[in-house]
């Protein structure tokens, strides 16, 4: 394994591309990295004619150091202006919101905007580019999503997505198309269901994209505060409770 600083990233490959039989790789890259030193390893492997292709993603925050706003702020356009002046061709925008980049957030000429739905294929596209290409990812970082709301920074939709045990058949379905940390599995004495972790859901809804029928949305709801903990665990003890079905349990319990 080879050594890497902080910003070096893609330098191993520049390094090994000429001398293996794979053609193209991807490197990952935030943009605090981007920001901090990422450019150079970019301009690096412009310069030494690499295969490859950059995922930059703009996820709105430092991350691993706590969230802290990216150095010189750069935005999305800015970074992708910055890679068209490094000679980094094509560069496509993916992003949850394509309606965000009109009037004067356009990108320039050449430069397309796609869903994120379409980040496979974009993929398949880019690793025939016999050439260094880049993806600018926007999508701002889910924890982050979490503090700003917290803080009253951040539209907070008043929504939450629940799962109907008695419904779902474990197909791991809404995992497959949301890619979501948040779909975790449910033990139940009918087998492993899925259920919607609400501390960390993000609220992004892209687990409805399923044909699943187990999915409730419901509006209005609140997460159990440490108040209210104790009174829910005592209703789940008491013969009422216990005799409702488990859809009505289910929306008893997010709703507290």
């Amino acid at each position: 394994m080879m050594p890497m600083p902080m910003g070096g990233d893609g330098m191993p490959w520049v390094a090994a591309g000429p001398f293996v039989d794979m053609p193209h790789i991807f490197q990952n890259m935030g943009d605090g990295t981007y920001a901090h030193s990422g450019i150079l390893s970019i301009r690096a492997a412009v310069a030494a004619r690499s295969r490859m292709t950059f995922k930059i993603l703009y996820n709105d925050a430092v991350a691993m150091t706590g969230g802290q706003p990216v150095e010189g702020a750069p935005t999305p356009i800015e970074i992708v202006r910055q890679l068209l002046a490094e000679r980094v061709s094509p560069v496509v925008i993916v992003t949850d919101e394509p309606a965000q980049f009109t009037g004067q957030d356009a990108p320039p000429d050449g430069v397309r905007i796609v869903h994120r739905d379409r980040l496979d294929e974009v993929q398949k596209e880019l690793r025939d580019v016999p050439a260094v290409s880049a993806i600018v990812y926007v999508q701002t970082c889910a924890a982050e999503k979490r503090r700003r709301r917290k803080r009253g920074l951040y539209p907070d939709p008043d929504r939450r997505v629940v799962i109907n045990p008695a419904v779902c058949e474990g197909c791991g379905d809404c995992s497959v198309q949301s890619n979501c940390l948040s779909v975790v599995p449910l033990e139940t004495e009918f087998g492993r269901k899925r259920m919607i972790d609400q501390s960390s859901c993000n609220k992004d809804f892209s687990c409805l994209k399923g044909f699943c029928p187990s999915f409730i949305t419901v509006d209005g709801a609140n997460l159990p505060s440490a108040a209210t903990r104790a009174p829910a665990a005592l209703m789940r003890r008491l013969p009422i409770y216990r005799n409702l079905s488990l859809l009505a349990q289910a929306a008893f319990m997010t709703c507290l």
